[in-house]
């Protein structure tokens, strides 16, 4: 299996490319703000070719290069209906001031051909069998993409791509438009702490760690489990 990844040129949003093996059909996992370029670049180096583009939320730092990736192969995204008004309206994802920081400056087109995502639905894509988890908290549409990992660079039984939902050490915030602290306990409580210690997590934003390292030492996931205080929301990204 190749799973490669690079952060975006704006909010250090990782883009994931996931493929079978070199020479085969991939996905892309959130390409976000300035991505095309090195996109390009990974695809040529590993002889890729994109089926569908994941969303693991709506917010614009994932989506943003949503359309032009889609657009140029004639490939579906696919998102969460709680977030797809998002893909239509970043704005509807942002708080006032972020709307205002954008403005309107940076050209953003909603893709041709999207697909909605359900909780414990299995997709069948690029030879990848790939599980949706629907995990609200961040945003309501917000979910992890779970895959077997042997084979991975990791080869580990199972890689989750996380998202906002779980960092290194923390969580994505929950002070933006459906967003909600509450929620998002709940998803990792029942999402989240569920899984193997060695599932390996590639979150949206930050290094890879796995799901054995976040119980022993992230506060939100000690929390989630009862066994800490609750710690500050940390903003990371959007």
């Amino acid at each position: 299996m190749l799973i490669t990844g690079f952060p975006a040129q704006a909010f250090g949003t990782n883009c994931y490319v996931v493929a079978a093996g070199p020479g085969e059909q991939c996905v892309v996992v959130d390409p976000g703000i300035g991505v095309l370029d090195q996109l390009d670049q990974v695809l040529a180096e590993h002889r890729l070719h994109p089926a569908a583009v994941l969303l693991t939320h709506g917010h614009l730092d994932h989506t943003f290069s949503v359309a032009p990736v889609c657009g140029a192969r004639g490939i579906t995204a696919y998102v969460h209906p709680g977030d797809r008004e998002m893909l239509a309206d970043p704005a509807k994802g942002l708080s006032t001031d972020l709307a205002a920081m954008f403005g309107g400056r940076l050209p953003y087109s909603e893709p041709d051909d999207v697909a909605e995502l359900a909780d414990g639905a299995t997709l069948v894509l690029a030879g990848l069998e790939i599980t949706v988890d629907h995990a609200p908290g961040h945003t309501g549409g917000s979910v992890l993409f779970r895959l077997p990992g042997a084979g991975s660079p990791w080869d580990a039984e199972q890689v989750c791509l996380s998202g906002d939902v779980l960092f290194a050490g923390s969580i994505g915030r929950t002070d933006l438009p459906g967003g909600s602290l509450p929620t998002m306990m709940t998803s990792l409580r029942d999402k989240v702490l569920p899984l193997a210690d060695d599932t390996v997590v590639l979150p949206g934003h930050g290094p890879a760690t796995t799901v054995g390292r976040e119980r022993a030492s992230n506060p939100y996931l000690q929390e989630a489990a009862g066994s800490s205080a609750a710690a500050p929301a940390r903003r990371t990204g959007l």
